[in-house]
């Protein structure tokens, strides 16, 4: 287990939700400010349950979908996967489960890191990629057929806009030359120095899921024809998916800040994590059509026409990027908090006080995924240029959870 001096902000308690009103309702206030993680050391959460079947790895059968987890769990460090990488940030399991596709968000690589051994093998770069301040290689994402068709979707940042490309792995071919040319799947996302959301995934329904950022514009975030600030549903070559809340559109959700994590409950109901600003990060369960308040709220706000988070933290404490579900509850990876959150659910409501671990133990953690049952990926984001990197960071980690 790595060692670390540096000083590690002690865990507070997360406010009740009526305690959580009075004070999101001062912060509104306050001046608004920027901090220094990725577009505001906070997060915003989402709910909602898309149709469809799971495209995800199948798991060894776990807690049941129906029910709620203690209040207390358990985090296990199994051991330390891959070292040495330079600032990954998407993370995408092989569906053999041989194998983990991680993006270098500055290098503007995909790697594949080899899960019994560790061993790295580069499978080229992305091009187009422009990396800048919090924008390059992000969030990956494997087709619902990649058994068939090996397609592999990522979500950059490009000298004029966020887009997603998929292309195609040939692993067959020589290292650095095992990625086909890309397919522009989806284009005009704003793009910023700041806030460029990143992450995708598919869902249960085999449709594409976008967190976006507003990119520091934050009335994009209100602005329904503005891609900025949303969570985005298409199919997977780009268009509108059936069922979407507003006519010819691929806007699923507004009024987010940043969206970086995504992640569906056993029952099929989709959660996201978003950053603050100065006040309040947040865990959302999403509702499609939903408004989720920013910048007219950041937190609990219980205003008719926004959605409240599930569960919210000042922004010291989590800035978070990647989450997962597992055994009942959401683990939402910290950036500025350098701790992963254990928040356990009943329904799309917190069934108890989220815990904290890893405080400290291994710095910013930028990604977690379900590795199947009780065990979770989760990688590190030292080499950020946020960080302090030891030796060895950024690292890849098994986790037994429970």
């Amino acid at each position: 287990m790595t060692s670390r001096t540096r000083r590690v902000e002690g865990t507070k308690i997360v406010q009740s939700r009526a305690v959580s009103a009075i004070l999101a309702t001062a912060a509104l206030l306050l001046t608004a400010g920027c901090s220094s993680d990725d577009g505001g050391g906070s997060s915003a959460g989402a709910t909602s349950s898309p149709p469809g079947g799971t495209s995800a790895p199948s798991s060894p059968p776990g807690r049941s979908a129906e029910e709620t987890p203690p209040a207390k769990g358990s985090v296990k460090v199994v051991r330390t996967v891959a070292e040495d990488l330079d600032s990954p940030w998407g993370l995408a399991p092989l569906p053999d489960g041989s194998g983990l596709l991680v993006s270098s968000r500055d290098e503007g690589t995909i790697t594949r890191v080899d899960t019994k051994t560790g061993r790295k093998t580069e499978l080229g770069e992305v091009p187009g990629v422009s990396p800048a301040g919090e924008g390059g290689l992000m969030g990956l994402a494997l087709s619902p057929d990649f058994a068939s068709d090996h397609m592999v979707y990522a979500y950059f940042t490009s000298a004029s806009d966020n887009r997603i490309v998929r292309l195609r792995y040939d692993e067959r071919r020589p290292a650095g030359e095992q990625l086909g040319a890309p397919d522009t799947v989806f284009r005009g996302i704003p793009k910023g120095f700041i806030h460029n959301g990143g992450r995708i995934a598919f869902g249960p329904d085999r449709m594409l899921y976008a967190g976006t950022g507003e990119s520091g514009e934050e009335g994009l975030s209100q602005d329904r024809k503005s891609l900025g600030g949303k969570i985005l549903r298409m199919t997977p070559e780009g268009e509108p998916a059936p069922g979407n809340p507003f006519p010819d559109s691929t806007v699923y959700s507004y009024g987010h800040r940043n969206v970086q994590g995504l992640a569906w409950d056993g029952r099929q109901r989709l959660f996201a994590a978003e950053f603050g600003q100065n006040t309040w990060d947040e865990l959302n369960a999403i509702k499609p059509g939903d408004n989720y308040g920013w910048p007219e709220a950041e937190g609990t706000a219980e205003e008719a026409g926004f959605h409240d988070p599930v569960a919210q933290w000042s922004t010291d404490e989590a800035s978070p990027s990647g989450i997962a579900h597992a055994e009942g509850s959401i683990w939402m990876a910290g950036l500025r908090g350098e701790r992963l959150w254990r928040i356990p659910l009943n329904g799309t409501e917190a069934s108890a006080d989220p815990q904290a671990f890893l405080e400290g133990e291994y710095g910013r953690l930028r990604t977690v995924a379900s590795a199947g049952g009780d065990k979770l990926w989760l990688v590190t984001s030292e080499t950020d240029g946020r960080g302090s990197p030891d030796g060895g960071d950024d690292r890849i980690l098994e986790l037994e959870v429970s």
